[in-house]
């Protein structure tokens, strides 16, 4: 898998650059597809973490421009590490190197914290290229069904990491309500909760106090009455908000939301609570339309692997490696004839 990805890799960042490159990482069609491809396989389960994982042994900074930092579970807190080596390699500033670990951590705080839907993040893959354009690819796991869903950022396509950020949200399952503090729909709640952020922790208690007499002692009643629902979000006050990380959040006063979610404690159960008094207290309603809008079946873990043609594969390689090394001599005919091959694939001939 390895040697495919790297002679796929190649002719694409020769023929189109890095830029293209992280543009189909970042299209959920693509990405699937080139998993497929790279396993001879169908839409099986750990595409994410075993493409991002190929690709990361796959792609050289020095030849590709390119380079895959972090993974699953623990190899994702080296993520600044290695963002920092790279960097070292593409010759970028020490404010830059900065900026890119700012990325990678904002981009995970985001989906772990400002989208609620039940998943928690375990995997996380920081793509840089030399042209200091990135892609984030990482994904996060469901306790309560054991699906997945994956989340896609792309520089280009990024303007505001807190407002509807996303290239594309990828999950086996849409569930019918999930806090989505990245909505448009959500910037009143998120004003609201900045403003709430900023006031004096005892303040702050009081405006928990004053819901109170509301009755409206945990987020369940904005869910539908299912056990998934249930488990999804549960807020009660005022125990669910982390007192120390409010008082962290007043002395530093943040700016807007960005700033709030950056600050060090600030997880989902002070997101959600703060999401709560902004519309009890503010009538600021946060949006619990879930964002995910793709899917794919994804094969089960069954531990039955699927056969693999070796030999098919191995041949694949070789052309691939050959057509490579003809259109870095100057013969880019043998590149551009891997074109015609998709007229022999079927729905392609008009294509």
């Amino acid at each position: 898998m390895r040697k495919l990805a790297r002679e796929i890799a190649t002719i694409i960042i020769d023929e189109y650059g890095t830029d293209l490159f992280l543009s189909r990482l970042s299209d959920p069609y693509w990405f699937q597809a080139f998993g497929c491809v790279l396993g001879y396989d169908w839409h099986s389960s750990g595409v994410t973490t075993v493409v991002t994982g190929v690709l990361k042994q796959a792609l050289s900074s020095e030849e590709h421009g390119l380079a895959v930092c972090g993974g699953k579970g623990r190899t994702s807190r080296q993520t600044p590490d290695e963002i920092g080596k790279t960097a070292e390699i593409f010759g970028f500033s020490d404010d830059h190197i900065k900026t890119l670990t700012y990325t990678s951590k904002i981009t995970a705080k985001v989906d772990n914290t400002a989208i609620q839907a039940g998943y928690q993040l375990y995997h996380h893959a920081f793509i840089v290229a030399e042209n200091k354009k990135w892609a984030v690819i990482q994904q996060g796991m469901s306790a309560q069904d054991r699906t997945a869903r994956r989340y896609h950022w792309l520089s280009n396509t990024t303007t505001d990491f807190v407002v509807e950020p996303h290239n594309a949200i990828v999950g086996d399952v849409k569930r019918e309500k999930a806090l989505n503090m990245t909505a448009k729909q959500s910037e009143g709640a998120r004003k609201a909760s900045v403003d709430i952020a900023k006031e004096p922790t005892r303040k702050l208690a009081r405006l928990f106090e004053e819901a109170r007499p509301l009755g409206q002692t945990s987020l369940k009643h904005w869910l539908p009455k299912t056990q998934v629902a249930q488990q999804l979000a549960t807020l009660t006050m005022p125990r669910g908000i982390n007192w120390e990380t409010m008082r962290r959040a007043y002395e530093f006063q943040p700016s807007d939301y960005e700033e709030l979610l950056s600050i060090k404690g600030v997880g989902p159960a002070t997101v959600r609570g703060l999401a709560l008094v902004a519309e009890l207290v503010y009538g600021e309603k946060p949006s619990w339309q879930d964002p995910v809008k793709y899917s794919f079946a994804y094969g089960g873990k069954d531990g039955v692997p699927f056969p693999v043609d070796r030999r098919a594969m191995d041949e694949s390689i070789n052309l691939l490696r050959d057509t490579v090394k003809a259109a870095r001599i100057g013969d880019k005919e043998k590149a551009r004839s891997l074109q015609s091959l998709r007229r022999f694939v079927p729905g392609n001939a008009k294509s």
